[in-house]
């Protein structure tokens, strides 16, 4: 009986010296070393991970670029914000615009004239600023019809709002027919994102009503 009982005390003695390593190692060893070595270890490869994704990135930084070029030739090519850089400037050319689309509708203004032109206040909540000016115009139907299209099918892109027809008969210049129709518009459009949205308190009066001068 004494060998059998040395030899199963030797076994639980090697048993009880292995528990007690177990709970040494994950009472001391693991939370204060290995944890944290595991923990690098993962950082690193997140690390590795992130740096082939920078690499890729940079090896497609020429082909993005070029893609962004061709964009933005398109862009120019084919432009959908006004060119100028302010509200004053932008309402200016819309009334330029206005004027050259009546008078290729009806040179010398016999069929179609411009009886009022006036700015509107921008609207500058948006993120794109919005250049209005209000139009009345008196025109044949045709006139009215070929104004409309030239100042919606042109660039930049601009947006007629508001339409208000009315069919009577007028004389407003010995060269009009006088018959045809008194119509009042909004005709818009949006400044480029960073242009100059505020106008300068000097051309406040800008604002005002702009008679036609014929």
């Amino acid at each position: 009986m004494a060998p059998r009982n040395a030899e199963r005390d030797r076994w639980a003695a090697l048993g009880l010296l292995l528990l007690a390593l177990l709970v040494v190692y994950f009472v001391c060893v693991h939370p204060w070393f290995t944890r944290p070595l595991m923990a690098v270890q993962d950082e690193i490869q997140a690390l590795r991970e992130r740096e082939l994704r920078v690499r890729v990135q940079l090896q497609q930084a020429p082909q993005v670029t070029a893609r962004l070029n061709q964009a933005r030739q398109l862009l120019d090519e084919r432009p959908g914000f006004l060119p100028e850089s302010s509200v004053e400037l932008a309402s200016a050319g819309l009334v330029q615009r206005l004027e050259r689309a009546v008078l290729a509708a009806s040179p010398g203004n016999r069929s179609c004239a411009i009886s009022n032109r006036s700015p509107l206040p921008p609207d500058s909540k948006s993120r794109f600023v919005r250049v209005a000016v209000q139009v009345r115009l008196r025109c044949g139907t045709p006139e009215l019809a070929s104004v409309l299209h030239s100042l919606e099918s042109g660039a930049p892109r601009l947006f007629i709002n508001n339409v208000n027809l009315m069919a009577q008969r007028y004389q407003l210049s010995p060269k009009e027919s006088g018959s045809g129709l008194d119509v009042a518009f909004e005709l818009a459009g949006y400044l480029r994102p960073g242009s100059n949205a505020a106008p300068p308190a000097s051309d406040s009066a800008a604002a005002g009503e702009v008679p036609d001068a014929g």
